[in-house]
């Protein structure tokens, strides 16, 4: 079970239905900042976290609210 600020990253499976907020990229340089839309993502239990497309880049993703 995942608890509210738990971090996960691209690629990592999903242990918690809920809402994830984009928290970092998993590699330097931390620009360019993903899009208003991809900045927090419903994620369901057993998904895989994604990569922020529009940077076709790795993220961190924090649990901001469970479902």
């Amino acid at each position: 079970m995942a608890n509210l600020g738990d971090r996960f990253k691209t690629g990592d499976s999903c242990v918690a239905s809920g809402s994830y907020v984009f928290d970092g990229y998993t590699s330097e340089p931390s620009t360019p900042q993903p899009t208003q839309e991809e900045r927090v993502i419903p994620l369901e239990r057993g998904r895989v976290f994604p990569p922020i497309r529009s940077t076709n880049r790795g993220a961190y993703w924090k649990l901001q609210r469970l479902q």
